[in-house]
């Protein structure tokens, strides 16, 4: 699996059970989903992603054409 894809994945379960917990324990929870969002766009215009260096760290190859 491509860093892409692992990136992409982590965002999806993070979303999820973000919007879960805010549906079964507080709405507050609608903060980190907002956060996820905004790590989103911040990513996509700067070309950075903190997650892509981390799972560097931990050996994930990155992808073609970097």
């Amino acid at each position: 699996m491509s860093m892409e894809h692992i990136i992409r994945l982590i965002a999806g379960v993070m979303i999820l059970v973000s919007v879960a917990l805010a549906a079964f324990h507080s709405p507050w929870w609608l903060l980190w989903t907002a956060f996820i969002g905004v790590n989103l766009i911040q990513s996509a215009l700067t070309r950075w992603c903190l997650m892509e260096d981390i799972l560097a760290k931990f050996g994930v190859k990155r992808s073609c054409g970097r």
